[in-house]
């Protein structure tokens, strides 16, 4: 299992939907009460980056996560906006996003339905909804939504250039779209090309590796204490390795600079006059 998770991302794509719903169909027994509503990696930066992004003392223990979101969507303005966030996992981005930064509608979509029934009662925000869908086939008609955020997700999908099609055409013209994951250092001028394909212009690019590196090191003592709560001892290894904790090959291969994590700010061009 550990060797499984360790080499995920090398996975051929059609296997690794397959695998991401047998390995959250596992954390979702173990962790029957939804408890951690984030399962990203998370951000954190040494110069105070985030000083000024004060938070509820509820989501407070969540920083790290929330500073992902906060990194991915940074400046812009989303009040007032229709957005879509694709690959939402646990909700906990979407409720972050709609309650501090106040769209008119936030559409949050994941491939379960228990997960999104329980994100339907757990998250309560105005404007804030989940449905489940597929994100190869985005249901949705084209020109649709202001913005699109898909955080930490895409590498599980089994065409990813399909997904940023989709994306180009649910985006309303001028639209962006906040694009963030780990991507192996072999993959990233095909990402690129992916990324352009569709029309998209990158008006942002970050390899935010560093700050990833230093969440994690942060969050490691918490991470392991939960895991050690809640799982049985043969599985506990691959679950530090799923959750990238100081010391797991996950984390190394960051450390190392053996794959990246980047973060894109895109827009679909104005429509010519």
């Amino acid at each position: 299992m550990k060797k499984l998770v360790e080499h995920y991302c090398e996975m051929p794509p059609p296997i690794r939907p397959i695998l991401w719903r047998l390995w959250h169909h596992i954390l979702n027994r173990l962790d029957a009460d939804y408890s951690n509503i984030f399962l990203n990696y998370g951000y954190a930066s040494p110069n105070g980056e985030f000083k000024d992004l004060v938070l509820a003392p509820h989501d407070e223990p969540n920083r790290y996560g929330i500073q992902l979101y906060h990194h991915a969507t940074r400046g812009a303005s989303l009040q007032n906006k229709s957005v879509l966030e694709v690959g939402c996992g646990r909700g906990g981005g979407a409720s972050f996003l709609a309650r501090y930064h106040q769209p008119k509608e936030y559409i949050a979509m994941d491939i379960s339905e228990r997960l999104m029934a329980y994100c339907t009662q757990f998250h309560q925000a105005p404007g804030l909804s989940f449905i489940c869908g597929s994100a190869m086939h985005l249901p949705f008609n084209a020109d649709r939504f202001d913005a699109v955020v898909n955080i930490e997700s895409a590498r599980c999908y089994p065409d990813t250039g399909a997904f940023f099609q989709e994306v180009y055409r649910v985006l309303k013209p001028g639209g962006h779209f906040f694009f963030t994951d780990m991507i192996q250092n072999k993959d990233v001028e095909s990402v690129h090309a992916m990324l352009q394909k569709p029309g998209f212009s990158i008006l942002q690019q970050k390899d935010i590796r560093e700050n990833v590196v230093r969440a994690l090191q942060l969050d490691t003592e918490a991470r392991r204490r939960v895991i050690k709560e809640r799982a049985p001892t043969w599985l506990q290894q691959s679950l530090y390795e799923f959750a990238g904790v100081e010391g797991s090959n996950r984390f190394n291969v960051f450390s190392s600079n053996e794959m990246q994590y980047r973060s894109y700010i895109l827009q679909k061009p104005n429509k010519l006059p």
